[in-house]
């Protein structure tokens, strides 16, 4: 080997070292940034979840007070209540701490001028910002989807248990002076209501054989019951039972009593006490009862749908975090110029309000005039995809 050959050889080794120590360098720069991403990210998304949770929770508490401590519930059951109310309003929280959360960050990083040097020290700021922003909204969205697939159906479910022992304790819990009250298909219409007494009251409801009974009542007394079942107990002075035949409209029957007790039973209050509901299954429970219906030539497509939505609310509310994140950069990059943290802050509280509004109105949509589960759940998500593309389309052009 010859002094040239020698010299080619050395040269070789030492480029491919100094570009190994270069790529290194890179590399260790790449994370040191990612990291510092990373970090800013989840102390906003952390700040803000704080910040709606309390919203969330002192709104909670708020009900909880009014409709539970004016009728003398003991504080260990509200307490309880409250306990159970948290994956729910965990639920609703996340999405839109990540939206408002990443975009006060990624607006003051703006502002700041960081989002210019990053440029200026040959960094692509759209993919160094991209990756962790989409990143981490994914990792919110699978902690979501896990209290919404399996606490919040739990909390549910001990909610609903505690609210019957609560009922049980206190029947008052659900009755209020000069009010009328829908119960599933059962209706009170109540007179001055004032300790255990009740001045007039009127209880609507259907008998064994679907014919329409109204019962009323000059004063009664309510007591709680021991039975089983058995939420409140009414004493009924000069009660009136009228039963309507709903095969022939002339036709009824009137019983005249001068004291009759009537027992008021759990599902007068909470349907379907014995059977879980859809929103009280986890996402597999739920596609087993889908199914199961579809097997059922006979099936209902109301009932269907139901659990269509609440199978598809699963998915669509927890991965609404990864939909919120994709929206944020463009946003943060196109109106957080100046003053990049406060209006992140009004833009993400602008969006979340309208995002929760088109949530309720396409889930009332499919509950209500059948529209398809999916696209009742989905469509919030895919219209923030739809104007995420839209504002990366202008930031691309600025």
């Amino acid at each position: 080997m010859n002094i040239k050959e020698t010299a080619l050889e050395i040269f070789e080794s030492l480029k491919e070292k100094y570009i190994h120590l270069r790529f290194k360098n890179r590399m260790a720069k790449d994370k040191l940034l990612l990291r510092y991403i990373i970090k800013e990210l989840s102390m906003y998304f952390l700040l803000m979840f704080l910040f709606y949770f309390l919203i969330f929770f002192v709104n909670q508490i708020l009900v909880m007070m009014l409709k539970l401590l004016g009728k003398n519930l003991p504080l260990g059951d509200v307490i309880l209540l409250m306990f159970y109310s948290i994956p729910s309003i965990i639920s609703q929280t996340a999405p839109f701490a990540v939206l408002t959360g990443f975009l006060m960050c990624l607006g003051r990083m703006n502002s700041d001028n960081e989002i210019l040097i990053f440029r200026a020290s040959g960094q692509n700021p759209r993919l160094v910002i991209l990756v962790p922003v989409l990143a981490l909204g994914f990792l919110i969205s699978l902690f979501s989807f896990f209290v919404n697939d399996y606490l919040l159906p739990s909390g549910l479910i001990k909610y609903r248990e505690q609210y019957l022992v609560s009922i049980s304790r206190n029947p008052f819990i659900e009755i209020e002076s000069n009010s009328v009250k829908r119960f599933n298909e059962n209706t009170i219409i109540t007179g001055e209501v004032k300790n255990s007494e009740i001045s007039d009251i009127v209880f609507i409801d259907r008998d064994e054989n679907h014919n329409t009974r109204i019962i009323s009542g000059k004063k009664s007394h309510a007591d709680t019951s021991s039975e089983d079942g058995v939420t409140m107990q009414l004493t009924m002075e000069n009660a009136d039972v009228f039963v309507l035949d709903s095969k022939d409209k002339n036709d009824f029957s009137l019983i005249r009593s001068a004291v009759m007790k009537l027992n008021i039973f759990e599902s007068a209050f909470i349907q379907n006490q014995t059977g879980v509901q859809p929103n009280e299954m986890t996402s597999y429970d739920i596609y087993k009862e889908i199914k199961k219906i579809k097997k059922n030539k006979n099936h209902s497509k109301e009932e269907l749908n139901q659990f269509v939505i609440e199978f598809n609310k699963k998915y669509a509310l927890s991965f609404g975090a990864l939909f919120f994140a994709f929206l944020a950069l463009p946003l943060a990059l196109i109106f957080g110029k100046q003053n990049g943290t406060f209006a992140g802050l009004i833009i993400g509280i602008l969006i979340s309000a309208a995002y929760w509004a088109l949530i309720w109105i396409f889930m009332l949509a499919g509950y209500r005039n059948g529209l398809n589960g999916f696209i009742a759940m989905w469509m919030p998500n895919i219209l923030v995809g739809l104007a995420g593309f839209g504002f990366y389309s202008v930031m691309m052009r600025q």
